[in-house]
């Protein structure tokens, strides 16, 4: 797979280390001389130019690649990436990053983008996930969709220990896609026992009310 990523930043090097490593072809855009560490990415390609100019996407054949990822600081730039990558060359699939939550309303399709991620979005998750016992947290948002992945830790006192996977109704639309049960994630079966300090991840459709699917885990 060829992805063009925009932004050399710690984002963008991070991102382009993990493609590398799985032996995707990487392009790496950045405009600022001191953002052109190479040696921390020897195996992509580097372009020292503007992502925001279409001489600079040409030059980095943006047209051919399968992702673009807008990775850099600013959420203006990464604005224009995307809707440069998804109109002008037809990019199949634009990755943005979003610097600032209150941007995140503008990072949808009208603007090319197909995934919107908000590291401090997720960051906020991450710390909520590790605290909360007892309480759905949402982990992520699918844009397109509106689907969302929800996390559970069963606390001791909930009222299904001790139940079946198969015995526990979700509200519609909504899956139990994953236990995971100290270091363990498990696919649940039917006949698996639902134990205390399990992590429980939903994959709920944009029309379900998280307030039933609390309900449903909660009794409240």
């Amino acid at each position: 797979m060829k992805v063009v990523v925009a932004g050399a930043g710690s984002v963008g090097l991070s991102i382009s280390r993990e493609l590398v490593a799985n032996t995707h072809d990487i392009t790496i855009i950045d405009r600022n001389p001191a953002a052109m560490r190479m040696a921390q990415v020897p195996d992509a390609e580097w372009l020292l130019a503007d992502a925001c100019e279409l001489s600079t996407l040409d030059e980095a054949q943006v047209g051919t690649c399968d992702v673009i990822v807008a990775a850099t600081g600013d959420d203006k730039a990464n604005l224009v990436i995307s809707l440069l990558a998804k109109t002008e060359y037809g990019v199949p699939r634009v990755v943005a990053r979003v610097n600032n939550p209150k941007n995140e309303w503008m990072f949808d399709e009208s603007w090319g983008v197909d995934v919107a991620v908000s590291t401090p979005r997720i960051m906020t998750a991450m710390v909520e996930e590790a605290v909360a016992v007892g309480d759905l947290v949402n982990i992520f948002t699918f844009h397109q969709s509106g689907a969302g992945i929800f996390e559970f830790t069963v606390p001791v006192d909930a009222r299904f220990v001790g139940k079946t996977v198969y015995e526990m109704q979700w509200p519609a639309d909504t899956v139990l896609a994953a236990i995971v049960r100290g270091d363990q994630p498990l696919a649940p079966q039917p006949d698996d026992t639902l134990e205390a300090g399990d992590e429980l991840l939903f994959v709920a459709g944009n029309t379900v009310k998280l307030e039933d699917l609390q309900s449903a885990l909660t009794g409240g």
